[in-house]
Parts: C-alpha cells; structure tokens; sequence
C-alpha cells in the first residue's frame, strides 16, 4: 500500500473542497485533495451549477438571509434545551452543541463570511453581477458568479494546477476510511486510486468535501425511502457524490445534523440531457399524474419558493411523474421560456384527447379534471404572471390558488416533469470554525467538514444558498487546519 504525506487532506473538488485547500496553501500548508471525478469533470455539483449567492450586494447577503434560516431550523426542538443558544459556546451544555439544529452562531458567520468569500473569489478573476434567472420573478436577491459554477471550478482549479508542488490532486481516487492513531487521533485517509489499489494519505488535519449522498442509491433508500428510486442527481456532477464523507465523520462519532429524509429538489424534464433541465412554468398551468389526475395546487406563491414542495409531491406520485399542462394561454406570459431549461421540445396536440394519448394518460380522467378545472377557475379579475394574482379556483379540490385560467384553447402542450436531486440535506454539525462536532458537542481534533458535508438544511432549501455555504465552510476550515498545524509544530 503506497503512502503519502501532507500538512492537510481535503476530500472532494468541488467550492468547498477547493475553497479549503488553496486557503489552507496559501496559509503554507502542503495540501492533497482526493477526487474521485477524472481531471475533466472535477468539480462535483458546483461544476454544473449556476451558483447564484443569496447577496443583495457584493457587501452584504440578503435582507432575509438569517430569518429563512431560523424559520427553517430543524422540526420542532425542545425549547428547554434551544433557550441555551444565547450562552457562548464554550458555556451550552453539551446536549446542545450536538442538538440536530441549525446553530445560529453558524449561519451568523456565514452571513459575515460570504462577502470576504466572495471577494476572494474575485483574487481568481471570478466576476459577479446580478444574472439572469430561470425565474420570471423572485422573493429575494441574488448574484451569481459570471460563468456559473463552471468558472468557479476552471478558476481555482487553474490555480491549483500551477502549485503542484503545494496542493497534489489525486484524480479518480475515492475515499473510504479515515486513520486514527493508538491515542484516537485522527491522522489521514485511506481510498482506492483505480483498478481498486489502496492508496494512504498521511495528514494531522482532514477537511471532509464530498458532498452529499444524492450519487448512492443505497444510502437515499436508507434515508429518504423507497420512492427514492425516482430520483436522480440533477447534474453529472451529483453521480460522484456517494456519501463516504458523512459515512466516515459518522464513524468518527461526530453528531448529525440536517435533514436526512430531504434533499434539494427540482422539478426536471426526464427526457432532456441538458444540465439542470429544470421546467418552471408549470403555476400557469395544472399538474397531472400518470393517470390523468391533479394532485397539488400547482401555485401556492412563488415559484422560487414553493417549486421543492411541488417537486417532492411529484416524487410520492405513482411512478414518480406528472405532467405540467397548458394551452395556447401560456404564450401569454411573457419570456415564459426563460423558466424550461430543457432543449427537448413539449408534448403537443391540437385536442385535449390527442394530449392525453400523448402523455399516455387515461383520457376519461384527464378530460374530467381539465373540466372540472375549468369550471372552477374564475370569471373575472387580473392575471398578472409576475406576482401572486389571486386568481384562484372555487369548490376545487386541490384548490389552485393563483394565476388560475382556464384550459381550452389550441395548441395543447405538455412537459413530463420527475423530481430530481441537486444535494442531500443529511451530515454532521460543525461550529463557526467548521471543526466537526461529536456526539458529545466537543470538537473532534483535525476533522473538518463543509459544504455539502456539513448538514444545514431541514425540510426546505433556503435557496442560493448552497456554493456560498461550500465556499464560507471551505474557507473556514482550511484557515483553521492551517493554525491548528502551527500549533502543533
């Protein structure tokens, strides 16, 4: 078995992988990264990402960022125990360092953080601005990186790529274990390179960066259940994330924290290659499933904001299916292709029949519920396709509550939509520092663990989110193996 030896081992190759090891070099760290991912397809998840940062400014992440997160923290925790949030850290009984919960202390540096993460992004050449979306409107602010994600990836990685002599990328290795020492400290990581060889890598510090788990169908079947069958990675990039990280913190005895029964869902066009083919137009018209059948109101409110709920109903649908139809009113709504990102053109018809054979649906379901729809929709009032209408059906069931119209006029279209993965919810808590916490609410020496690693997410994603959490919790953790490192010289 060959052997090698570094100040730190970063796991993963994605924001949060990369952002850890150049800021663990630059702090003169001599740094590995595993990559299971050959070198052109490195970058997991964030490679095929728009990357869209929750920021109003270059300066400041939006006005709503820390409030979505407490309204989203995690079930119903005991209130006994959540009061003791206010203490200082070093002073909160244990039971409360290794609560499953969002720690506000956590999500506060992250807001602090994200612009510092940002600018230094920029250091590459990475440009942000204000870009457009596959939303024609939206509930809060939003930047994105010029390029996506790609940029991001083709940015530090060029980076990296010209300091091989301080960070060394292990391409097509993948973790399995991590290496203890007699005294329990933790000290490297076992993997296999290809053709199944057994490498080691020596390290007094692990930064764990291998996303989430949405890649292992064993693993979301545990997890999520047995619809998980219908479900897939959203992007190429996910196939490559098979859960080692959370495996291998959970073996060291770290906590866990996040929503391991949810993901981050999109509703996506089964038939489409296309990166993240995401159909988003589905409110102005209804949802069927396979048998021909509405089952959700299809406009709760914003799209931005209710698409992971839909999309999840899809999922528990036989078959994990539905079809978002429509007719010749959705040319009304201006720019609405912006919202499919699929190339693969629609299900079309000149009758509501010849849909319903398109979409291999029972014809005499289908007819009934476009019927009953539109007898249900209202007779006056205003749509407006930019925000919430109002214009709701009456005595339906589900009920539609906005932009409701009816369903009569030529062409007929129809998009097959499934629900799809972008990440797992499900890891293990870590502090501001990014150290990982154990079962006991201590920090485990020398483990660290961002991005998707770190569990954060409880039943709904707080959108434009995800690459700024993987860059801030890199950042942290790389800066911190790197004082730990001093430390201990």
């Amino acid at each position: 078995m060959s052997s090698n030896d570094f100040d730190v081992v970063v796991v993963g190759c994605g924001i949060a992988g990369l952002s850890a090891a150049i800021t663990a070099q630059q702090g003169g760290a001599r740094v590995a990264i595993l990559e299971r991912a050959p070198k052109d397809e490195r970058g997991g998840n964030t490679r095929y990402t728009e990357s869209f940062w929750r920021m109003k400014s270059e300066d400041a992440v939006s006005d709503d960022f820390e409030d979505r997160f407490a309204a989203n923290a995690g079930g119903w925790p005991d209130p006994g125990i959540v009061q003791e949030t206010v203490r200082d850290r070093e002073n909160q009984p244990a039971v409360l360092r290794a609560l499953g919960i969002v720690d506000p202390e956590l999500i506060a540096t992250i807001a602090e953080e994200a612009p510092k993460a940002l600018k230094w992004l920029t250091e590459f050449g990475v440009k942000f601005d204000f870009l457009p979306l596959y939303f024609l409107s939206q509930s809060t602010t939003r930047m994105g990186p010029i390029g996506g994600g790609l940029a991001l990836v083709e940015a530090l990685g060029t980076y990296i790529d010209e300091r091989s002599t301080d960070i060394e990328v292990f391409y097509e290795t993948g973790a399995r274990d991590l290496i203890f020492d007699d005294q329990g400290t933790i000290v490297g990581v076992r993997a296999v390179g290809r053709g199944n060889k057994p490498i080691e890598f020596r390290g007094r510090n692990v930064v764990l960066a291998s996303g989430g788990y949405q890649g292992n169908q064993e693993m979301l079947s545990h997890y999520v259940g047995p619809q998980a069958q219908f479900v897939r990675p959203v992007s190429r990039g996910g196939h490559y994330n098979r859960g080692e990280g959370v495996r291998m913190a959970l073996s060291a005895g770290a906590a866990p924290c996040g929503d391991y029964g949810s993901f981050h869902a999109q509703p996506v066009d089964p038939r489409s290659t296309d990166i993240e083919p995401v159909v988003l137009n589905y409110s102005y018209g209804i949802l069927v499933n396979d048998a021909g059948k509405r089952f959700t109101d299809e406009a709760p409110g914003m799209v931005d904001a209710t698409y992971e709920e839909v999309s999840r109903l899809i999922m528990a649908e036989r078959q994990g299916i539905a079809y978002a139809v429509f007719d010749a009113g959705l040319d009304d709504v201006e720019n609405w292709p912006v919202t499919v990102r699929s190339r693969v053109p629609p299900l079309e018809a000149e009758s509501l029949i010849g849909l319903a054979r398109a979409m291999a649906v029972d014809e005499r379901d289908f007819l009934a519920t476009v019927e009953a729809y539109n007898q249900a929709c209202p007779t006056s009032g205003a749509f407006d396709p930019f925000q919430p209408d109002g214009l709701a059906t009456a005595g339906l069931e589900p009920r539609k509550s906005h932009w409701a119209r009816p369903i009569f006029r030529p062409p007929f279209r129809a998009w097959p939509m499934i629900c799809s993965n972008c990440f797992t919810f499900g890891g293990v808590k870590i502090d501001e520092r990014a150290r990982v916490i154990n079962s006991e609410g201590d920090a485990i020496p020398g483990l660290y663990a961002a991005g998707e690693v770190a569990g954060l997410y409880y039943r709904t994603y707080t959108g434009a989110t995800s690459v700024m959490r993987g860059a801030v919790t890199g950042r942290l953790a790389g800066t911190d193996a790197v004082l730990r490192r001093n430390a201990t010289d």
